[in-house]
């Protein structure tokens, strides 16, 4: 598990570095007003934790609607479809 941890940290603050710097910030918090005994500093950690969460959750979901969503368009005809185009000819006439 100890090596697990690091390439898991590393995908996820590579995928969303904002939400997971959010994150850092209230786990560091939420750490500091536990031992501290500092309810208020806890409970700041522990709401920025969450709220990170709840924005990524967010992220994802839209992610996915969009990407279900869209459907592939194709502009021009496939290639097999249309009469291949006439060789260009230059004729120089020089004077």
């Amino acid at each position: 598990m100890n090596i697990l941890l690091p390439r898991f940290l590393k995908s996820a603050y590579r995928k969303e570095p904002i939400s997971s710097f959010i994150v850092i910030v209230g786990a560091t918090d939420f750490v500091m007003g536990g031992i501290g005994s500092q309810w208020t500093l806890f409970s700041l950690g522990l709401m920025m934790m969450l709220t990170a969460g709840i924005v990524r959750w967010q992220k994802v979901q839209k992610a996915e609607a969009f990407t279900g969503q869209e459907k592939a368009r194709y502009f021009l005809p496939p290639s097999s479809s249309r009469p291949p185009l006439p060789t260009l000819v230059s004729h120089k006439s020089h004077r």
